[in-house]
């Protein structure tokens, strides 16, 4: 009988354990649930405000995208925090001890969070200073590209080649922003030094201008500056021009095909 007895008590302990485990799951999956639902919300949120903020402000699309961007990381790490804490509570671990006892870590590696602490106060200034925006194409250190995102402790920089770069707001020293006004498209183009740099001058002119005729990221330009450069083979003629932001590449290439077109051009004709 006895044993009979134990073995019903062990079952109906072995079903609480389950049943408490089974409601503590639940729970975990709801607050879960919860949070996805309260970040695509407060996520949807940021985004009208900001795009009400650029509308009414007239601020720049990549100053309000920075900010939004890093809004909304912020937010992420809040919510993040909060969920831990509450999932912690509820499979009884107490969170008070816990964090006293992070308090007294903390300050005991608060030396070696030095590094972290200066990430912070730079990308604070970053953004305080309008030193970049997202979209910005910039050189930092060995890094050049187009910043994708802008955060308190990392600048997110692609490169060109499509590398993701993830730099320490410590590690930018200097930072050179290339998206502030206008750009300058340059090209230096090699001619035989037998040929009559006046008359390629006229003829080069020529051709860039019928090149880029009507295109709108021009500003200004371009114009045949003169000979840049020569010696016993050849002569270096430059051509520069000045076009809307990130356009200058584009223009550069217009500007060498027209160029290429015009000498293959003449080539023929002299043969």
């Amino acid at each position: 009988m006895d044993k009979v007895l134990n073995d019903f008590t062990n079952k109906d302990e072995i079903l609480n354990i389950f049943y408490e485990a089974g409601t503590v799951i639940v729970r975990l999956i709801i607050i879960y649930v919860l949070y996805l639902i309260i970040k695509a919300v407060g996520h949807k949120m940021i985004h009208t405000i900001f795009e009400r903020y650029q509308a009414r402000e007239k601020v720049s699309s990549s100053r309000a995208k920075t900010l939004e961007k890093l809004i909304k990381n912020t937010i992420d790490y809040i919510l993040l925090f909060i969920i831990i804490v509450t999932a912690l509570q509820m499979i009884g671990i107490h969170v008070t001890a816990i964090l006293a006892g992070a308090g007294i870590i903390g300050l005991a590696i608060g030396f070696g969070a030095q590094g972290l602490v200066s990430d912070v106060v730079t990308g604070f200034f970053l953004l305080l200073e309008k030193q970049v925006d997202v979209d910005d194409y910039i050189t930092t250190g060995n890094f050049s590209g187009i910043v994708e995102q802008m955060g308190l402790r990392t600048t997110q920089i692609r490169d060109f080649d499509g590398t993701l770069h993830f730099i320490p707001n410590r590690q930018i020293i200097t930072l050179s922003n290339h998206s502030r006004g206008n750009m300058r498209a340059l090209v230096d183009i090699s001619i035989s030094n037998e040929e009559d740099p006046d008359k390629m001058i006229d003829i080069i002119q020529t051709a860039c201008i019928e090149a880029v005729k009507g295109n709108l990221d021009v500003v200004e330009g371009p114009n045949v500056v003169g000979v840049e450069a020569f010696d016993s083979k050849e002569i270096v003629i430059r051509v520069l021009a000045k076009t809307k932001n990130g356009k200058q590449w584009e223009v550069e290439r217009i500007l060498k095909k027209a160029i290429a077109n015009v000498l293959t051009k003449r080539v023929k004709e002299s043969n």
